[in-house]
């Protein structure tokens, strides 16, 4: 902003009482440093330091997902939050004080009490996002834009503290005919057993992607599950889905396959960031990066260096690592001894075919197809060093199921990062849910196909965590 010589423009501006709405780092900016990539001079008109979460007491950082205010005084656009979460991305926060509390509208509790919102005239801005916060977000907007309109208020909520989150997610890819489909897999085999062999079809990704937002789901993914295979900068589709999604669906939408440096047919270099800022400009709110992870937290376990070319690296750097998820995919290696391999083992919930007691988890690439020399834990703790912001665990053996997430894959892998860990793989039936909660340090929990299929619909998931007392927005 300064370069371009907008700051004082802004400054004036603001100053001028003119109206304004600051979202997520538009809060931020208006403090008079932060921490971020700095220190870096803000423009100085709240006093106060942008700092980052101390994730030293046990809080995840990034602080990613739906969370409750405290409101401090009244603030017109805040009128139709109430009780409800609204959603929050972020690894860095401005904190209350006597020298700033005339400015602040809400705050919200995550370790400490940080800012949420601001007002001071026609003056707002939110750390959170209205505009991946649904119906409760729009009406935000709604109420800055229009100040005297009278929408449709949201039904009553009951939000006291960051919830648990309930991903769908959409495995989209296309078929013989070259439809593009969203699809299910057991154990990543995604066509049926018939004498077509034909790709199982769940229906078409826009439509499925606006049903889930409808039954509340907390986030949509898509995962382009043949995007390995080729460039995702052609497969002009899948890019289409997601603009078409970002314009009906107002939760955050986070998209996967393929993310990697490419060199095209005439010789034109991509690179991953390049990539993935096709995909961000598309309407996604958050990268999945899958094999290239991999490879990424193999060479760098093996040379300790950071070069910042990695995919994590480069995608992080520009858009944080709120923006980075890594997506493991593994599958169980039974053996008897800790001391049979060099990764981190497991004793097992259920010993192994010949009675092993202990399993390690090898991670995979290319869909599940490669096996690789590296376990899911020793990924994880490499992949957050490198950048990344989240993780989702696939389970291989227990994709399509249904019988449960691999808890004691989740619980090593939360336990053992400060990041968000997501659990993938297994759910069919809402107990499932409960089960991954309670017994490890997940953050959410994704499933695909019993949404699609409404075998196990998204609210009844969620009024079943409500009844275990595990909060969920509801």
């Amino acid at each position: 902003m300064r370069v371009l010589q907008m700051a004082e423009a802004l400054c004036t501006y603001i100053k001028n009482d003119r109206p304004f709405l600051g979202i997520c780092l538009g809060l931020q900016l208006l403090f008079e440093s932060s921490e971020e990539n700095g220190p870096v001079d803000g423009l100085g008109l709240i006093p106060g330091v942008v700092g980052r979460f101390n994730s030293l007491n046990g809080f995840r950082v990034p602080h990613i997902g739906w969370n409750a205010l405290q409101i401090e005084k009244d603030s017109e656009i805040l009128d139709d939050i109430g009780d409800h979460h609204v959603y929050f991305v972020h690894s860095y926060r401005a904190m209350p004080s006597d020298d700033n509390r005339e400015w602040v509208s809400s705050t919200c509790n995550y370790g400490d009490d940080f800012i949420a919102s601001i007002k001071r005239g026609n003056v707002h801005a939110v750390q959170f996002h209205p505009e991946k916060s649904g119906d409760v977000g729009l009406s935000v907007l709604r109420r800055f834009l229009l100040p005297k309109s009278q929408g449709t208020k949201p039904s009553q909520g009951k939000a006291s503290k960051l919830a648990k989150r309930v991903i769908a997610c959409l495995d989209v890819r296309t078929n013989d005919k070259g439809d593009l489909i969203v699809t299910r897999g057991n154990k990543y085999d995604v066509r049926e057993q018939t004498k077509n062999n034909e790709v199982r079809n769940l229906g078409k990704p826009v439509e499925l992607a606006g049903q889930c937002y409808k039954d509340r789901a907390d986030e949509v993914g898509f995962l382009n599950i043949t995007g390995f295979r080729y460039f995702p900068l052609h497969d002009l589709p899948m890019l289409q889905v997601l603009r078409d999604t970002s314009e009906n669906v107002f939760v955050p939408l986070t998209v996967g396959g393929g993310i990697r440096d490419f060199t095209d047919a005439n010789g034109r270099h991509y690179s991953s960031l390049e990539v993935a800022s096709e995909y961000f400009r598309s309407g996604a709110d958050k990268i999945s990066i899958g094999s290239d992870a991999v490879y990424a937290a193999e060479e760098y376990i093996k040379t300790k260096v950071k070069t910042g070319k990695s995919s994590i690296e480069q995608i992080s750097r520009v858009y944080g690592n709120q923006a980075v998820v890594v997506s493991i995919d593994p599958w169980r290696v039974y053996v008897r001894s800790p001391n049979d391999v060099q990764f981190k083992t497991v004793r097992v919930t259920k010993p192994g075919p010949n009675g092993e007691e202990y399993a390690w988890y090898q991670c995979t690439v290319n869909g599940g197809r490669e096996g690789r020399p590296i376990g899911a834990y020793e990924l994880a703790k490499a992949v957050e060093e490198l950048g990344a912001g989240e993780i989702t665990l696939n389970c291989i053996d227990c994709n399509g199921e249904e019988k449960g997430f691999d808890i004691d894959l989740t619980k090593l892998v939360s336990d053992a990062v400060s990041i968000p860990v997501i659990a993938s793989c297994g759910a069919g039936a809402v107990e499932h849910f409960s089960e991954v909660f309670m017994k490890t340090n997940a953050s959410a929990a994704l499933a695909s196909g019993i949404f699609h299929r409404k075998e196990v619909p998204i609210q009844s998931v969620k009024e079943h965590l409500l009844k275990e007392g595990i909060e969920v927005r509801i």
